[in-house]
């Protein structure tokens, strides 16, 4: 398990920032990272658009990716991440969106999650992870908040090696 506190730690090391945009999730992983003693350093806020249109009008969502794919999409989560740091003016951006259940939600069945993450070192800025969770509504919420902040936490070793092995360090 992801410890809230080591990823609040190694935001405030790296002297980065983030933001969150939540879907499923309905604000659990921006509460989670605020939970922890000093989390106003690095945590930018949340925007929790549990509305489909919001991830359009809020977020920057296109409505066209929206209307073709739905909101439980890869695609989808990296561009709500995208825009929780643009909206929020973060360096990183994370997202939560698929079906938390108890029954199945726009052709997926529930524990179907996809993770979005935005960052500048990033390949193409963005990508997403996509998770088939099991258990009812809480544990999938718990379990994508979860993997959620094990992602962070892989994105910036990730950032964190890319550094090492630049030229000059």
């Amino acid at each position: 398990m992801t410890d809230p506190r080591e990823v609040v730690g190694g935001l405030t090391a790296a002297g980065l920032t983030v933001a969150t945009a939540e879907s499923l999730t309905g604000g659990l992983l921006c509460a989670t990272l605020v939970d922890v003693p000093g989390a106003s350093a690095v945590v930018r806020g949340g925007v929790v658009a549990y509305a489909t249109e919001l991830k359009a009008s809020v977020l920057g969502v296109p409505a066209d990716a929206l209307a073709r794919t739905g909101p439980v999409d890869g695609f989808v989560a990296e561009q709500m991440a995208r825009g929780a740091r643009a909206v929020l003016g973060a360096d990183v951006g994370v997202a939560t969106t698929g079906v938390a259940g108890p029954g199945p939600a726009d052709g997926f069945p529930a524990g179907t999650v996809f993770l979005g993450l935005a960052a500048d070192w990033l390949p193409g800025g963005a990508r997403h992870v996509r998770l088939a969770l099991e258990g009812d509504r809480p544990a999938i919420r718990r379990d994508s908040v979860e993997r959620a902040l094990a992602e962070v936490s892989r994105l910036l070793r990730g950032r964190d090696a890319e550094q090492d092995a630049a030229p000059g360090s």
